[in-house]
């Protein structure tokens, strides 16, 4: 039987999780970051209820072809790369198998960037706390490429905020940050999308549409 839908949308999600990040509210030393597509519209309302600054933070899974649900590892800005051992162990050829998806996918991240950011350089993290915003936790392996990542370059404190995800990658990335919100851990995690009324796809534009919103009308003020 599927579980109870949680959230109705990522705008719904994004507006709970918000309320357990208004210790953040205000301060000019923290950046809301969204894993695109779907971190985004969740971090828009955080973004805007914590009047900080939105931006995005390219990550690409590295699936493992023909199964590419199944994650070898992860790439994020900055050239970091994240990789699962545990997968790569039964892969013949494994590290030819992960150079060439890791080629394939490093320029779909200089194209998400591009796209994205259009003109706007990427945001200056070192010396700032970073809420890492997503819209759920599955095996983690982009998250995790994420905050390594912004550890290489400079972040002062990273905050990994979702609204819901499975409960041991949910602990397990408590290694990585330096605090972890996970609004909803479900004890029986069937994936991030069954806890959501309507978890569409967020196509590009809606990206675009969202970080030119924040970027324009700055982040609001409290009602």
């Amino acid at each position: 039987m599927p579980p109870s839908f949680i959230f109705q949308d990522r705008t719904d999600a994004g507006r709970q999780l918000a309320e357990e990040l208004l210790s953040y509210t205000g301060r000019d030393d923290v950046i809301v970051l969204a894993l695109p597509r779907g971190g985004v519209p969740v971090a828009f309302e955080v973004a805007q209820r914590l009047r900080v600054p939105l931006d995005v933070f390219v990550v690409r899974k590295l699936g493992v072809p023909g199964h590419e649900e199944l994650a070898m590892g992860a790439i994020a800005s900055g050239g970091v790369r994240v990789l699962n051992e545990d997968v790569l162990y039964v892969l013949p050829d494994a590290q030819s198998i992960v150079e060439m998806v890791t080629a394939i996918e490093r320029e779909e991240l200089k194209r998400r960037e591009r796209d994205y950011r259009s003109d706007r350089p990427a945001p200056e993290v070192r010396g700032r706390t970073v809420i890492l915003v997503d819209d759920g936790l599955a095996t983690g392996a982009t998250m995790r490429a994420a905050a390594a990542a912004l550890r290489q370059q400079g972040a002062a404190k990273i905050i990994v905020a979702v609204p819901v995800g499975a409960p041991s990658t949910c602990y397990e990335i408590r290694s990585v940050a330096d605090e972890v919100v996970c609004l909803q851990t479900p004890g029986s995690f069937m994936g991030v999308g069954q806890y959501y009324e309507d978890f569409s796809q967020t196509a590009d534009e809606e990206v675009r549409e969202l970080l030119a919103a924040s970027a324009s009308k700055g982040p609001e003020a409290d009602v």
